[in-house]
């Protein structure tokens, strides 16, 4: 006879307390420390210094949680789901990142997020620049038992070698994860890259690696629908780790972040395009480069936010369907 789960902890009801008060979790969701289990651990990662242009996504845990508060999160219509109610969340709080130093940065996340499925099935990570995708690769690949599946989801590949000399930066880290061999690299993507390169050679070099491109511009011609489609052939049964920079949005949908880039997506068809994906196996997730001071009206924020909202639905209806 199958053990009883414990009925989850819900977010702080908007009814007996008004979203613009009380905990300042994301969603409003209980802490890790107060729930006997965990299906999905909400993790902030506050690391920005592997940014290349303007720093400060150090500070977008602090501001996605905020932005979330407004979010109504209990019943998603699109989905059909309850996710509180199918799964326990909770908020993990943040990873304690040296500041100075790239290298025991990446060491610390890495051990925070593998210690972190000791006690949760799904991370879901909240950036920080890009940086840490690595080590939250690492740690997933521990969990499942192997390589995952990459959806990468950027207006910049993330592929490039150095910068200055420098192996780990925001703009490494899928170099260093494909010589690793974190992600199956015939069911990897890059999707919403546009603007200019450094050299003709980068999307030769990207190839390589085994990633597929679905630039931007595709989404004009093409639809969310078949974008979804091209990406759930792609991936197929295999464990998914999806890796969201926000800056795969326009500026006038992001404009809080680091490396912005014109002719981006709409938040619609992000939102669209996550949505066709349902029924994927997403084992994990990661939400970067919000950088806060250069946000307008908690745009940035927000629509991080609700991204991440997003994904907790696709958790939760793959826990559904087992």
């Amino acid at each position: 006879m199958s053990e009883q789960k414990p009925t989850p902890i819900e977010p702080v009801s908007g009814r007996i307390m008004p979203r613009f008060a009380g905990p300042a979790t994301f969603c409003r969701l209980p802490e890790l420390r107060e729930v006997p289990r965990c299906d999905v651990a909400v993790l902030g990662i506050p690391f920005d210094s592997g940014t290349s242009y303007r720093p400060g996504a150090r500070f977008g845990p602090q501001a996605i949680r905020q932005a979330s508060r407004q979010l109504r999160t209990n019943f998603h219509p699109a989905y059909d789901t309850e996710p509180y109610k199918v799964m326990q969340v909770a908020d993990a709080g943040d990873v304690g990142c040296n500041p100075f130093s790239i290298t025991e940065a990446i060491g610390q996340i890495e051990k925070a997020a593998a210690d972190l499925y000791e006690r949760a099935g799904a991370i879901v990570s909240l950036g920080g620049d890009h940086t840490i995708a690595l080590p939250l690769l690492r740690a997933v690949n521990r969990r499942v038992g192997g390589p995952v599946a990459l959806v990468h989801f950027d207006a910049h590949l993330d592929t490039w070698d150095t910068y200055f000399g420098a192996p780990y930066t925001h703009g490494t880290p899928f170099r260093r994860a494909a010589e690793e061999q974190l992600f199956i690299d015939d069911a990897s993507m890059h999707v919403g890259i546009r603007g200019p390169l450094y050299s003709r050679r980068d999307l030769e070099r990207d190839r390589e690696l085994g990633f597929k491109v679905i630039h931007c511009d595709e989404l004009q011609s093409q639809g969310t629908e078949r974008i979804a489609e091209r990406i759930r052939r792609r991936v197929g049964d295999h464990a998914l780790y999806l890796s969201i920079d926000i800056d795969v949005l326009d500026p006038s949908h992001a404009p809080g972040t680091g490396t912005p880039e014109i002719a981006g997506m709409t938040s619609r068809e992000l939102v669209n395009i996550l949505r066709g994906l349902r029924g994927l196996n997403l084992v994990s997730a990661d939400i970067v480069e919000v950088a806060p001071a250069y946000d307008h009206a908690e745009l940035t924020s927000l629509a991080a936010a609700t991204l991440a909202y997003e994904m907790i639905n696709l958790i939760a209806c793959r826990e559904e369907s087992r």
